[in-house]
C-alpha cells in the first residue's frame, strides 16, 4: 500500500509565501501612510496576529491533507518553515524599502528612537547619541534578527498549534 503523505516543505513554502506576501502588503500599507518607521505597538501586534493566523492555517490544512493526523514534529517543522520563508521575504522587502523606497529609513528609525529616549528622560545625552549612531551604523544587523525572531516565533506558534492539533496515527 503506497501512501501519498503531504510534505511539510511544500506546505511551508506555500504558506510562507502567503505570510510573506501579506507582510509585504502590510508594510506597503504602512509606507503609504508614512507610518513605516513608527514604533506603535499595534503594528507589532497586528504582524504577530497575522503570523499566528497563517501558521495555524497552514498546520490545519496540513493535518487535513494528512488524513486528519498531525505529529508535534510536523507542526514544529511547519511553524519554523513557514516563518523562515516569510522572514526571507521580509528581509528582501526591508532591503528594498531601506535602499530604494526610503533611503533615509535607518535615519528616520534612529530619529524616532532618539525622540522616544529623550522623552523618557532615562538616558544621558551621550547615551542617546551613542544609540542614535549605533542605529544608523549597524542597521544591517536587523536583517539576521528578523530571520532569528521569525524562526523562534514560528517554532513557538508551531509548538502551541501542534500541542492543540496533534493527533497520532493508530498503530494498527
Amino acid at each position: 500500500m503506497e501512501e501519498n503523505q503531504p510534505k511539510t516543505g511544500k506546505f511551508s513554502l506555500n504558506y510562507g509565501l502567503i505570510l510573506g506576501a501579506i507582510g509585504v502588503i502590510f508594510g506597503i500599507m504602512l509606507y503609504s501612510m508614512d507610518a513605516h518607521y513608527s514604533q506603535d505597538p499595534s503594528n507589532t501586534v497586528i504582524s504577530i496576529l497575522i503570523m499566528v493566523g497563517v501558521i495555524i492555517w497552514g498546520i490545519i490544512n496540513f493535518r487535513k491533507a494528512n488524513e486528519g493526523f498531525l505529529t508535534l514534529s510536523e507542526a514544529l517543522k511547519l511553524g519554523a518553515g513557514i516563518a523562515l520563508v516569510a522572514g526571507i521575504i521580509t528581509v528582501l522587502y526591508t532591503l528594498f524599502l531601506s535602499n530604494v523606497l526610503d533611503p533615509e529609513f535607518a535615519v528616520k528609525i534612529a530619529e524616532t528612537t532618539k525622540a522616544a529616549s529623550e522623552a523618557g528622560g532615562q538616558m544621558s545625552d551621550a547615551q542617546i547619541q551613542q544609540q542614535y549612531d549605533g542605529t544608523i551604523n549597524y542597521f544591517w544587523i536587523s536583517y539576521p534578527f528578523i530571520l532569528i525572531f521569525n524562526i523562534i516565533a514560528g517554532l513557538i506558534i508551531g509548538l502551541i498549534g501542534g500541542l492543540i492539533l496533534k493527533k497520532a496515527k493508530p498503530d494498527y
